[in-house]
Parts: structure tokens; C-alpha cells; sequence
């Protein structure tokens, strides 16, 4: 079977400004595909032309072999979505919103409530189902936003930014619930601002920066890639010492190095590095630790706040 999404050359543009820069992907079926970025890279748009609810500029998108251009409605009937916002009617009960969702795709009233209620016991809402959404944490309107994409049994869950604001024990049954829909085979398509997140859930994922792809791959495969298997962080290292430091760096194998804000990142690839106790001679603080997808974002995306 072909792709789940495939896109080619995908740009948007709102008018002068490029959102999207030629990009290109595809998104298997059963996978977990994850899309990160800054603010401002083009995650949300992205999100939005595969739901087909925005227009392409240029360029090509398919989604379950639909073309987002001319085929949104029967695309918006396959898909469940994640919106980053709240969207939820909140003069309605938790068991109500689910209902009402299910009316849009003309599931017959039965079925609707057989999956309403499979829906509230996945993501353990059956004692607020008759609460109104006024009434809720945000971590239960977060959980109940997931359960409604599902109501519909979607091919595809598309989920942007789905655990922003929760705390980490709601995050955490987010993710366990997430886990569960991939094994049970459901494709999803992840935007998140957290790194443990996609090295948690993701089992590819893409990074854009100014509406292009930076980077894809696997996190390991980005990490092992970009970064290696350690970093080393030098704090405080003197004026007088920063030449030693360049030295030992450009004379050792697999190590390279970056600064940022006065300290220095040694990315080591192979087992020996450089020897802890001339670093520790050259900075008041070395720091030892694994590489992470963090470390990948970072260095492709910048170290600095973008406007």
C-alpha cells in the first residue's frame, strides 16, 4: 500500500510571507510521524492544508490518496483532528459535545452512542460524561478534545500540539493512550513543542525552521546523525583558556563543538572524546550527558528566542 500522505513540494504562502517552502514528506500507514519546530516554522499550517481546512499555494498533497485540493470534504470524513485550541461548546455536557461531533458524520444515532461511550472509557471520562465543559480541568478537556476526534473512527489522527498546558500526570495518560491507538494500528501526525514527547510517541519525525524541512528521521537516527552519543557541556571557561579548549577539540576524532551564551557544547561520537581532566582544568563546570533530540533541535533551529 502506498503512503498515507504524500507531499511534494508543498508551499503556502499568505501573501508576502512563506509559511511553508517547498516541502516535502510522506507519512506511512501505522506510523507515528511527528513535526517539530519553533515558533513560527509552519507546524499549525501544515497541520491545516493536511486536514484540507486551507488552501495549497503550490505544490502537491495527498491524504489517504485524496487530493487536499479538490477532495476536503471526503478527507475531513477520514480524518480525526487534534486542534492545539480549545473548541469544545461549553454549554454542553461531556457526553453531549461527543454526540453532537458525531452527527457531522452521519453515524447513525446507535452507533454514535456505542462509540461515544467506548470513547469516554478509553480516556477515563465516564463520571464527568454528564458535566458541562465549564466544569472541567484543562487536562480533561484535553483528554475529552482526543476522544472526540475518535468518535468517527478516523484512518488518520492528526493532533497539534495535543498535551500544551497539562501537567506531567496528565501528559503522561496522554501519552499511554496514544501508545495504545498506535499498536492497535491508527496513523498518527504529531506536532509538539517537547522533546521527550517525540523521542517518546514518534517513530519518524521531521524539524522545520522558517517553513523548511531542517531534518528527518527516526530520533535516533537524528541524534546518532547531529549530535553523537554524548555531549559534553564546558561552563566558564576564561578568555585566556578558549584557544586551548578550540585545539583540543579540532585534534580529537568525532568531537565537535559549539558555543552559546558563554558556554561550550562538545558533541563526542566515539567512545574516548577528550580526557575529562583537561576539561575540567579549562572550565569551572563539565557536564556529562546522553545526547538527546533536544540537542538536534537546537542545532539546527538556533540556540536564540525567534521573533
Amino acid at each position: 500500500m502506498g503512503p498515507i500522505i504524500w507531499a511534494w513540494q508543498v508551499v503556502k504562502r499568505y501573501g508576502s510571507l512563506v509559511a511553508l517552502d517547498h516541502v516535502s514528506f510522506q507519512v506511512e500507514e501505522g506510523e507515528c510521524f511527528g513535526v517539530l519546530g519553533p515558533n513560527g516554522a509552519g507546524k499549525t499550517t501544515l497541520i491545516r492544508l493536511m486536514a484540507a481546512l486551507s488552501p495549497l499555494t503550490e505544490g502537491r498533497l495527498l491524504v489517504d490518496g485524496l487530493d487536499v485540493m479538490r477532495q476536503g470534504r471526503l478527507i475531513r470524513q477520514r480524518i480525526g483532528l487534534v486542534p492545539q485550541h480549545d473548541n469544545l461548546d461549553p454549554e454542553l455536557t461531556v457526553r453531549q459535545n461527543l454526540l453532537v461531533y458525531s452527527r457531522y458524520f452521519d453515524i447513525p444515532r446507535p452507533l454514535a452512542q456505542k462509540r461515544v461511550e467506548e470513547v469516554l472509557e478509553l480516556f477515563h471520562l465516564q463520571e464527568r460524561a454528564n458535566n458541562r465543559i465549564d466544569t472541567l480541568s484543562e487536562g480533561l478537556r484535553r483528554r475529552l478534545i482526543l476522544a472526540r476526534a475518535l468518535v468517527s473512527s478516523p484512518r488518520l489522527l492528526i493532533l497539534d500540539e495535543p498535551t500544551a498546558g497539562l501537567d506531567p500526570q496528565a501528559r503522561h495518560l496522554v501519552w499511554q493512550k496514544l501508545r495504545q491507538l498506535r499498536k492497535e494500528g491508527l496513523t498518527m501526525v504529531l506536532t509538539t513543542h517537547y522533546m521527550d514527547e517525540a523521542e517518546q510517541l514518534c517513530d519518524r519525525l521531521l524539524i522545520l525552521h522558517q517553513g523548511r524541512i531542517m531534518a528527518e528521521g527516526s530520533p535516533q537516527e537524528l541524534i546518532e546523525g547531529y549530535i553523537g552519543r554524548e555531549v559534553v557541556e564546558v561552563h566558564g571557561v576564561s578568555p585566556s583558556h578558549r584557544g586551548h579548549l578550540q585545539g583540543l577539540v579540532a585534534s580529537a576524532m568525532g568531537v565537535e563543538m559549539e558555543e552559546a551564551e558563554g558556554v561550550f557544547y562538545l558533541y563526542v561520537r566515539h567512545q574516548d572524546g577528550i580526557d575529562p581532566g583537561t576539561l575540567r582544568a579549562l572550565g569551572r563546570q563539565v557536564v556529562y550527558r546522553r545526547a538527546n533530540l533536544e540537542d538536534v533541535f537546537l542545532r539546527l533551529t538556533g540556540r536564540g528566542l525567534a521573533d
